[in-house]
């Protein structure tokens, strides 16, 4: 496949196409999805539940999201790669500036890192340093013990506005993606209308510029426990796995997927 870049995505959301994103943390999953027409590989932190068995992502280490960028670098057929900063790796800009270059140096064509508005002089110094940020809002696991559990965020009225305050200011600061996760989908509507810069959906309606799920949800795979509403098993009906991922590719291409049954209201 041609090499998608941001500028690919743009015109992507300019023309109304679904942009299609799936978690990657190894050579032969990142090159069976790009393959299958993935256009964003996201090295998650979402490794830490799912590869390392870990209870949350707070564990996860910035080598160990370097180490993994590296693999999915080397089975990527063309996807952008887009590579989380773990927890605490933007608690100072120093910190984020050290950390986000540790991750671009492993392959990295762009990072995702959580919160809000204070977010803002990170990512310009991060922009302005040919860094291109992604800014993951709404529920970001990486503050599940502020939020008291993983809970949808953007229900209340105060919290709706702030939200797409927040997504204003980050984009003027430079951002070059929103992703917006757990997020009633009317908001999410209203956010993704407001920017200019493609807005990724999980859990946040059908009405964003793409959608992300993690891989391992992808096939129906889970450590046990609750299946997140937002989750959709590609595995029954298909008789391999590049088969499921090119039917999730489908599916987010076509607007199938996600269905009202994914999302939350206000």
């Amino acid at each position: 496949m041609p090499e998608i870049t941001l500028t690919t995505l743009q015109n992507l959301k300019q023309q109304g196409e679904k942009i299609v994103m799936l978690t990657s943390y190894d050579a032969i999953f990142a090159r069976t999805a790009s393959l299958a027409g993935v256009e964003v590989l996201l090295v998650g932190d979402s490794l830490g539940m799912v590869l390392q068995g870990q209870d949350s992502t707070l564990p996860v280490t910035t080598a160990d999201m370097a180490y993994h960028t590296a693999c999915v670098k080397r089975g990527n057929q063309g996807a952008l790669i887009l590579a989380d900063l773990p927890f605490m790796a933007v608690a100072t800009l120093e910190q984020a500036l050290h950390n986000a270059t540790q991750l671009m140096q492993a392959g990295a064509h762009m990072v995702k890192a959580e919160g809000g508005r204070w977010l803002a002089p990170v990512v310009q110094q991060l922009t302005e340093r040919g860094i291109p940020v992604c800014v993951h809002l709404g529920l970001t696991p990486q503050s599940v013990n502020v939020f008291g559990g993983y809970r949808v965020q953007g229900r209340q009225e105060a919290q709706a506005r702030q939200m797409l305050e927040d997504a204003r200011l980050l984009e003027a600061a430079g951002a070059a993606m929103l992703l917006l996760e757990c997020v009633p989908a009317g908001l999410a509507s209203q956010i993704t209308r407001q920017a200019g810069v493609p807005v990724i959906g999980i859990g946040a309606g059908c009405e964003t510029d793409g959608q992300v799920l993690v891989l391992h949800d992808l096939l129906g795979l889970s450590m046990g426990g609750r299946t997140p509403k937002f989750v959709r098993n590609f595995m029954p009906g298909q008789a391999s796995i590049p088969e499921a991922i090119r039917a999730y590719v489908s599916a987010v291409k076509s607007g199938e997927f996600p269905a009202d049954e994914h999302g939350f209201k206000a």
